[in-house]
């Protein structure tokens, strides 16, 4: 919701994808219920096939099967704007899942990046 709302003041978009139709339909009536459809493009499928298709990525929330994460991450942070966030949920929760891409965000020189031990973690990477 949050999104959406900075989207819209800044005449922005979110995109948000999914693979479980009826999270699709919650989401479509949730957005429709607050009135924010109109700035978000809600695609039902993998993100991983459609990652490609978008550059000037400003924010990114990553909050999915473990198993994208590493790959999600090798899309999006080129595609990332200067300045750009990418949040992964789960962190630390889910770290020796992780651990390797963990391990790699934190190498990347194309990144800041820092473990935020909150809830259940979460890795911020901030595009350089």
């Amino acid at each position: 919701m949050w999104l959406a709302l900075a989207a819209r003041a800044t005449g922005r978009r979110v995109t948000t994808f999914d693979t479980d139709a009826h999270k699709i339909e919650l989401a479509r009536a949730t957005f429709a219920a607050t009135g924010v459809a109109d700035v978000i493009d809600l695609i039902h499928g993998d993100a991983l096939k459609h990652l490609a298709e978008y550059n000037g990525i400003g924010f990114c929330f990553l909050d999915a099967e473990k198993d994208i994460y590493g790959p999600a991450f090798d899309l999006v942070v080129p595609r990332m704007t200067t300045g750009g966030i990418l949040v992964a949920d789960n962190a630390i929760s889910h770290e020796a899942e992780l651990r390797a891409m963990l391990d790699r965000a934190m190498r990347d020189e194309r990144v800041d990046a820092v473990l935020v031990p909150m809830g259940s973690g979460d890795l911020i990477c901030r595009k350089k």
